[in-house]
């Protein structure tokens, strides 16, 4: 008799066991190339809401700029046994180890801006279209002509698509003349400022259109320091993100236009997606839900910050 009440009990606490287990929360494991810059913290604010609402649990990892880092990042998640696993911005094709890992182990991996391939299972937050806007605008400024010092960034997938987009655009206009500088991550702000007092100096003011665009806005606002430093009004000055400091900037008078990217809602969205992924299983299609960029100028700046209080929270 006692030893059936024994097996009774470890029969019990092992199923009181398997209960907690099952209750344990999805893990996703998010790897952000650089965690603290405006846009990427808005997407990570906006996965975490989602995930909060669906009783996940959501880990991050910055990986400071470093694919390699990053492929131990998502290796690592693998190891925990996370649900699924959030790429922000590092190309598909420079993920490979990570992406053979969480394959091998059944584990979805979306990412934000690295684009659709190998087992990646959505995208989002693609460069090319976000920065179309932008470009176009500072072609109609420029009228056409003039120089462009570029801001690059090309570890990043979704700068290198948008540097694609500003040279197919400016093909169309042989009259304006590009310089390219590659910026650092970490370091955006510092080489921005750098690079444009070096372009500055063999750009003197009222000698042809002027235009300064970074691939995102934070390497346009380093450049903006150079040029208040050196009292340059004459440079109209172009970003894609529209974090809140770029769109002060723009409602100041510093920069002329940017692309506002509304992360928030893409994280949200990726979220929810990956739910759907999870759900179909083997069925999934990859696929890309893209969100519009908004086009900030300083002629609407003001309507926009009314319509979007929460661009600069």
């Amino acid at each position: 008799m006692k030893t059936n009440y024994l097996g009774i009990l470890v029969a019990g606490l092992m199923m009181s066991a398997g209960a907690v287990q099952a209750q344990e929360p999805v893990l996703v494991g998010i790897v952000s190339i650089s965690a603290t810059e405006a846009n990427n913290a808005r997407y990570i604010k906006g996965a975490e809401a989602a995930a909060g609402k669906l009783g996940w649990q959501v880990s991050v990892i910055d990986a400071a700029g470093s694919a390699d880092q990053a492929n131990a990042a998502i290796q690592n998640f693998v190891q925990r046994g996370a649900g699924a696993i959030v790429d922000m911005v590092f190309p598909y094709s420079s993920i490979g180890a990570g992406l053979a890992a969480a394959k091998d182990a059944g584990i979805p991996v979306v990412t934000w801006g690295g684009g659709i391939g190998s087992s990646v299972a959505a995208t989002n937050g693609s460069g090319g279209p976000m920065a179309a806007p932008v470009i176009e605008q500072m072609v109609k400024d420029l009228e056409g002509k003039g120089s462009v010092l570029a801001l690059t960034y090309r570890t990043g997938e979704v700068c290198r698509n948008r540097e694609v987009v500003l040279d197919e655009m400016l093909a169309e206009h042989p009259e304006i003349t590009v310089t390219k500088n590659e910026v650092r991550i970490p370091g955006y702000f510092e080489d921005g400022a750098q690079y444009a007092n070096a372009w500055l100096a063999s750009h003197p003011a009222g000698d042809e259109n002027l235009a300064i665009w970074g691939c995102w806005d934070d390497p346009a606002i380093g450049a903006i320091g150079a040029l208040r430093q050196q009292g340059r009004d004459d440079v109209k000055v172009y970003g894609i993100n529209g974090n809140a400091q770029a769109l002060e900037n723009i409602k100041n008078g510093h920069m002329t236009a940017t692309a506002w990217q509304d992360s928030y809602t893409e994280g949200l969205n990726m979220i929810n997606m990956i739910k759907e992924i999870k759900d179909a299983g083997d069925a999934w299609q990859p696929k890309a839900a893209e969100v519009p960029a908004v086009l900030v100028t300083q002629a609407n700046v003001e309507q926009f910050l009314a319509d979007h209080p929460e661009a600069v929270q």
